[in-house]
């Protein structure tokens, strides 16, 4: 598996997400925001967390149109796998590579701690190393975190068995408890936690390895 990891002015977990893909066996190279082209031979773009831009104007809408942003959207049009977190999400639904949107906090704090998940599908190459309804231990660290969509989009997604992950104990007020959804093809994933924060013991927990094991698995062998 080769990665291609994203980094815009104000990324802040770049380096942690370059170390969880290396840890699953990946080669992994950075990619500069300036850029227009993705290196040849790229399985999947990291798009990491932090504050784009310093979330000037909304939180990863002049990220989304970075001189790199076309390049992302084309590789997700041609059936490409892409992942963002925490910030990276609010990309991908501003480029509307995914649906909906980030809002503030409902309780208008940052959050900041390891929160429970349940893995809500397995059909995806994100989440088939886990079981169904499994309860994984992930930390979060954002202020606009709230995900949002209208009911007809929100039946959509549930109806499709989109919805990847979801809050045992809801931090931000996000409908129906949703942490992370999937693209049409399930090829683009988004979520808030920082699965990229929990890969082994030393930092807490590990629950988010099976992720990028998973990940790194299935691509091996496409």
């Amino acid at each position: 598996m080769k990665a291609a990891v994203i980094t815009f002015p104000g990324s802040n977990c770049d380096r942690d997400l370059s170390m969880a893909f290396a840890a699953a066996g990946a080669d992994v190279v950075k990619v500069w925001h300036k850029e227009t082209a993705l290196p040849e031979g790229i399985d999947i773009i990291g798009v990491p967390g932090g504050f784009s831009y310093g979330d000037y104007l909304r939180c990863g809408a002049i990220a989304s149109r970075s001189p790199i942003g076309q390049a992302v959207a084309d590789f997700a049009g041609k059936g490409g796998y892409v992942i963002g977190i925490c910030n990276g999400f609010q990309v991908l639904t501003e480029m509307r590579l995914l649906p909906g949107a980030l809002m503030r906090n409902a309780g208008l704090k940052f959050v900041s701690k390891p929160l429970a998940l349940r893995v809500a599908t397995t059909d995806s190459a994100y989440t088939s190393g886990y079981e169904a309804g499994q309860e994984i231990v992930i930390p979060v660290a954002h202020h606009d975190g709230n995900y949002q969509i209208d009911p007809e989009g929100l039946a959509r997604i549930e109806g499709e068995d989109r919805v990847a992950f979801r809050y045992v104990e809801n931090p931000n007020g996000s409908v129906d408890d949703i942490a992370g959804v999937l693209s049409e093809n399930r090829r683009v994933l988004g979520m808030m936690p920082h699965p990229e924060r929990a890969i082994e013991a030393a930092q807490g927990g590990a629950d988010g390895a099976a992720l990028f094991r998973a990940l790194s698995g299935m691509l091996a062998t496409a």
